[in-house]
């Protein structure tokens, strides 16, 4: 039997357990150019939240009744497609279940050598490319550039800080407590970091960029993201990735009011998604891939084992409860 994750409501705030339901049903049989995976890892990421909605977005909602939709790697079980073989292992849109047949559209070959398979959810997946694309098209920094980072010990955060630090630039990193502030300074190699659960971070932002910010990747939004549009450089560039402190509102979202620094600046805030770079995935794996090898990227995930656990995995998405990139095993 394979075990799904279905939506059963759309969620107003926070999710509850009651958003999903659990159902088993048969494996999916294959169809002439499909193939059938058997999920190893599924992916948790913020973005769950926003495909939750029933609104115009950069990607349709999640029907109800739908399988949860998440990214995922896994092993070809068996296949009638020309591309894909029985063992190789794929990364795709997969969904939270143990199976998934598929005709193959927006599904990747991996190389379990190069990496363990978590890694592919994270540095080299989707947050991994989100990171690079965004911070190298649309940050674009140079050397010696401040660059200042929100949700810097997230899966996305701390890939864009460390390959900050790759290019030559000072980085600031923005995260929720002493271990993960520690992580980023300690294990990642920021140049500071800033615990906005514990500390001023407008007074913070102005003790650690004192020649203002070059450069904000903006994972949070609401009242940081006005911080940083304060501190911005002439020219700036300001990326938009996500907003996870306003995802769960039961009210309007929280906007910029500060944004005409953008005008006396002549800065640009731009936002970003990481599926219209697809074509370019591969020559971001390679660079990356040859960058851990070399010791100057760090990737971690934090694993969770369980498909019956995916409630309580997903809500640490919000808490706080997790250090990298959060990923579910799938047991059998």
């Amino acid at each position: 039997m394979n075990t799904q994750i279905k939506l059963a409501k759309r969620p107003v705030g926070m999710p509850d357990a009651s958003t999903w339901r659990i159902e088993k049903n048969p494996i999916p049989t294959v169809g002439e150019g499909e193939f059938l995976v058997k999920v190893e890892y599924i992916s948790l990421d913020p973005a769950m939240r926003g495909w939750m909605n029933d609104a115009r977005s950069y990607i349709p909602p999640v029907q109800i009744d739908d399988v949860m939709r998440a990214g995922c790697v896994g092993q070809v079980e068996e296949s009638n497609h020309p591309g894909f073989q029985k063992g190789d292992f794929v990364y795709g849109l997969g969904g939270v279940q143990q199976y998934v047949a598929t005709n193959g559209k927006g599904w990747h070959k991996i190389d379990p050598r190069i990496a363990p398979l978590p890694v592919f959810l994270g540095t080299l997946g989707m947050p991994g490319f989100t990171a690079y694309f965004g911070l190298l098209n649309h940050g674009m920094p140079k050397a010696g550039e401040t660059v200042l980072v929100s949700g810097a010990a997230g899966a996305v955060g701390s890939i864009v800080g460390q390959i900050a630090k790759i290019k030559g630039c000072r980085v600031i990193g923005i995260a929720g407590g002493p271990e993960k502030c520690k992580y980023l300074v300690e294990e990642l190699g920021f140049d500071g970091a800033i615990d906005y659960k514990n500390e001023d971070v407008k007074a913070a932002v102005k003790r650690l960029c004192p020649n203002r910010i070059d450069v904000y990747f903006d994972n949070v939004g609401g009242e940081i993201l006005d911080i940083a549009l304060a501190q911005i450089n002439m020219h700036g560039r300001i990326v938009i990735c996500g907003a996870i402190s306003q995802y769960n509102n039961t009210t309007a979202i929280k906007g910029p009011s500060n944004y005409l620094s953008l005008l006396v600046n002549r800065a640009r805030m731009e936002g970003i998604v990481v599926f219209d770079n697809v074509k370019n995935y591969g020559t971001a794996a390679q660079e990356m891939g040859g960058w851990i090898k070399e010791g100057k990227l760090k990737s971690k995930e934090d694993v969770y084992e369980g498909i019956e656990n995916f409630y309580e995995t997903f809500q640490r998405l919000f808490s706080g409860k997790k250090l990298g990139k959060l990923v579910l095993k799938v047991s059998e």
